[in-house]
């Protein structure tokens, strides 16, 4: 059955500055090229290209008829020359200001970058404020990531404020793949200006992510969270469909005991929060986070795994997090392991135009990036997986193969290897 898709007015937001060169842009031009053919005729789109400065296709959105397209195609060839520094606010603005005109269309903005800059926190803010009516015509900001320099966190909340979807690489090698994966996602909207009718009735609610993004045919929208009430046994949601009828469904709701949701979900709320704490600089977010690395066993920005020797014969200790626990434990040794986060980008890195991947390959500083760099090889086949099917098999085995198997997944966990296939067939099962 054919479903029917939102029009869309696109534009792309591409980073041209120094630390592009080479092969992190060429990819990157690929990928824009791949998402320019699968516009639809009816569809409109401009490009933007920026370093300290901005460089667009046009003043204007254009259709994206065939020519325009070749057009296109002529113009990222010939103009796309990486130089100069990074600003986003720029073109972020400009982008604003050319879609959101057309009440039958999604505004769709791409912002692709591999660095980071001095004013996030004040382009959240920038963005929250220009998108406060939230209707059909706010635009979407979608982000991707390009290295270990970028600040994630901030891509990630960014995309959060815009109900739009963020996606990263650390293997410029992959761009092309995951830039085309994240503009399939965000260009095939089917159900827009979604709202959930159960959280009426709920005493508090925490909601991952916080601001509600569209249903595209492509992926499904997974929403997970925390609550103090009582949850209704069906709720109504609602939404507006691509000929801008009004849609509403009744949902049951099903109670699932023997599913460990809390662990399943940890990964992403874990990120998720990080990138709140990252904004608001709340203590208390890093706090909470710490709290939920430690519950869940996966790493996060404010926890660090920690390997305690003790003398043959002692119980070891619990696990210690804490500094000032650890000059108790007189007579053992520790060995304090990096940190497994991303990190929140590197400014001087930005700055000094460093491409990604520059970092020394043995160096201690490179462990973030050997451990995305271990993500995005193993997510390339378990991007095939389906994860319900998994938890499905493992409830039917034995004890002994049962904690083998938890083992193993703990230990991929710590790498990052387990990433959007622990999100219940998200997308390619």
């Amino acid at each position: 059955m054919s479903v029917m898709v939102f029009r869309k007015e696109v534009v792309f937001i591409v980073d041209i500055s120094a630390s592009m060169l080479g092969v992190p842009l060429e990819n990157s031009k690929n990928a824009l090229l791949d998402a320019l053919s699968n516009l639809n005729p009816v569809d409109y789109f401009n490009i933007i290209a920026f370093n300290g400065d901005t460089l667009s296709y046009s003043s204007s959105m254009e259709l994206a008829t065939e020519e325009a397209i070749e057009k296109a195609t002529r113009w990222i060839t010939i103009s796309l020359i990486p130089s100069g520094n990074t600003n986003i606010l720029l073109p972020l603005n400009q982008a604003m200001d050319m879609v959101g005109k057309a009440g039958d269309l999604i505004p769709l903005i791409f912002l692709i970058t591999d660095g980071t800059v001095e004013d996030e926190r004040e382009i959240c803010n920038f963005v929250k404020g220009r998108l406060n009516n939230g209707g059909l015509s706010c635009p979407r900001i979608c982000t991707f990531g390009i290295g270990s320099y970028c600040n994630h966190y901030f891509l990630q909340m960014l995309a959060q404020i815009g109900r739009g979807y963020y996606a990263a690489t650390y293997d410029v090698e992959s761009i092309n793949s995951r830039m085309g994966r994240l503009f399939r996602n965000a260009s095939s909207v089917i159900l827009a200006n979604i709202t959930i009718g159960a959280f009426k009735h709920l005493d508090s609610l925490e909601l991952y992510p916080s601001h509600l993004p569209d249903l595209s045919s492509e992926s499904p929208l997974i929403l997970s969270g925390r609550f103090h009430g009582t949850f209704p046994d069906s709720f109504i949601a609602s939404g507006t469909l691509a000929d801008l009828e009004n849609f509403v469904v009744d949902i049951k709701v099903q109670k699932l005991k023997d599913m460990p949701l809390d662990r399943i979900f940890a990964r992403r709320q874990i990120d998720m929060l990080t990138s709140h704490a990252w904004f608001t600089e709340s203590k208390q977010l890093e706090e909470k986070v710490s709290k939920m690395s430690i519950q869940t066993g996966f790493p996060s920005e404010y926890t660090r795994m920690i390997l305690v020797q003790t003398c043959k014969g002692k119980q070891a200790p619990e696990s210690v997090l804490v500094k000032k626990k650890m000059a108790d434990m007189i007579g053992q040794r520790i060995i304090s392991l990096r940190t497994l986060g991303v990190g929140f980008g590197s400014l001087t890195a930005t700055v000094e135009n460093l491409p990604p991947g520059a970092e020394e390959e043995k160096s201690p500083q490179s462990a973030p990036l050997v451990v995305k760099a271990a993500s995005d090889c193993c997510s390339r086949l378990l991007d095939c997986c389906c994860c319900m099917c998994f938890i499905k098999a493992c409830s039917r085995l034995n004890d002994q193969c049962a904690v083998a198997f938890t083992q193993l997944c703990a230990a991929l966990a710590c790498f990052e290897c387990l990433n959007c296939c622990c999100e219940l067939c998200v997308e390619y099962c």
